[in-house]
């Protein structure tokens, strides 16, 4: 199964995503140019009021990965339980003077067979757009509970 598109062929923005931000994780703000995302930064463990970028980093992937699930499963004429959830933990991390993630998806889909369930998570680690990104840059798990 190929996941990147082969140079022939034309490529199709589907959705460009814009935003501004001033001040870092550190007393920062962060505004999409639609107005819908507004947020204040800080950073991680401080007293700051703010999210800051890897809490950001683990919403928008988990949401990414159930929508890719949801993908997986209609083309292997399943349907997913209302109730599958997916907790995300990304960790800010440093060795020396170097910064990096790792990362940790734990799936739940209540009420689908094990081996079903897995095959469908499979899937969507191929299809999700964040996990494409980070392969081979983050050390990622992703755990079926």
């Amino acid at each position: 199964m190929s996941t990147t598109p082969r140079m022939s062929e034309e490529k199709k923005v589907l959705y460009t995503a814009k935003t501004h931000t001033v001040g870092g994780r550190e007393h920062g703000v962060g505004r999409s140019s639609d107005g819908r995302l507004d947020v204040k930064l800080s950073t991680p463990g401080s007293a700051g009021t703010g999210t800051n970028p890897e809490q950001l980093f683990a919403v928008g992937w988990s949401g990414c990965f159930e929508e890719s699930m949801k993908i997986a499963a209609r083309k292997m004429k399943i349907r997913l339980p209302e109730e599958t959830a997916l907790d995300a933990e990304v960790d800010l991390c440093k060795t020396g003077e170097d910064y990096f993630l790792q990362a940790r998806l734990n799936v739940s889909v209540p009420g689908l067979d094990r081996s079903v369930a897995q095959e469908v998570v499979d899937a969507a680690e191929q299809i999700c757009t964040y996990s494409k990104a980070i392969r081979g840059n983050v050390d990622v798990t992703i755990k079926l509970v």
